[in-house]
Formats: C-alpha cells, structure tokens, sequence
C-alpha cells in the first residue's frame, strides 16, 4: 500500500514537471523572419514638440526627440497639414553630415476626420480606422495608415498632394482625388 502511494506522487510530480516545462516552453517569444522582399517602414511617428520656419523637433512614440531640418539651401520639405504642437506627425527624412532632413511630414492630427467627394464619404479616425458612410460603396475603406510616407486606405495607397483644414488631395496611379472635409 505504501509502495502504491510512492508511486502515485512520483507520478504526480512527474506530470507537474512536465506540464510546467510544456508551459516554458510555450511562453518562448516567437521570433519573426522579415524576407528580403518585404519593405521596412522607414517613417518616424511622434509628436510635435516644437516647429520654427526651418525646423521643428520630434518627440517620436518610442520618446526619443529629433531635430529636423526643413529647409536646406536647395530644397524644402514637403509639409502637408501644417506644424502644430501637440499634433501627431508622421516624418520621411534622411541623415546629411550627421544632420536629420526631413523631406516628407505628414500632419496624422489634420488628417483625421470626415472626409467626402462624390464617390467616398467616410472617417478617418484615431488608431487606424475608417468607417465608411455610403452603403451602396463597392469597396469602402476600413483601415487606414502611413506606410514611407504615403497614405495607405485599406489597399490603395496614395502620395497625399495636399492636406489642409478643409480639403485633401490624394494622388495614386488612377488619378489624383479630391475630398472636402464633412462637418
């Protein structure tokens, strides 16, 4: 009888042992491959922290602050959606003599919103949504977000033209399009 109890906790912790490296095991973290043909989002996202005529500074999601340059003696950035403090941004910029230029800044902030033309009518909201407000749209947009500095909406992808307080140009190889903002 004592010989049968020994075996039945030995059988016991042999099976705790093994269930509780089967749960280690399955906490590893999963490591993902990237192959060579998918692009890397070279954007940076953060906050507007300061903006003057020919630069602005960065607070980026990760809390990291960037300088930028906006103007250089031959080029200046393309600015779409104005430079507010406070405001989500979304910058393309590349590194010259240890100095960051920012060549594309997309206004997330200004970005959001109803959005309308004769074709689409649909909101552009915080966290990647879009909620669609024609019901007979053969292929509305749901999703939304800025991949190198372009505009993806669900699977189209847009350069955006021009972003101010009340209208929107998008520009992709169909043509370019243009929204009012819906109050």
């Amino acid at each position: 009888m004592k010989y049968l109890k020994y075996m039945m906790l030995a059988a016991a912790m042999v099976l705790t042992i093994v269930a509780c490296k089967e749960k280690k095991d399955t906490n590893r973290p999963v490591l993902s491959i990237q192959s060579e043909s998918e692009e890397v989002d070279t954007t940076a996202y953060g906050k507007c922290f300061g903006a003057a005529m020919n630069s602005l500074m960065l607070i980026t999601d990760s809390g990291d602050t960037i300088a930028y340059m906006l103007e250089t003696n031959d080029e200046r950035a393309d600015v779409q959606g104005g430079l507010f403090e406070g405001d989500k941004l979304a910058i393309l910029a590349n590194e010259v003599d240890g100095t960051m230029r920012a060549t594309k800044v997309i206004n997330l902030t200004t970005l959001l919103g109803k959005w309308t033309n004769v074709a689409k009518n649909f909101d552009i909201k915080d966290g990647g949504v879009v909620e669609s407000h024609v019901s007979a749209e053969s292929k509305p947009y749901t999703s939304w977000k800025i991949f190198n500095g372009r505009l993806v909406l669900s699977t189209d992808t847009f350069d955006v033209v021009n972003l101010g307080p009340d209208s929107l140009y998008l520009e992709n190889k169909d043509g370019i399009f243009a929204f009012k903002r819906q109050q």
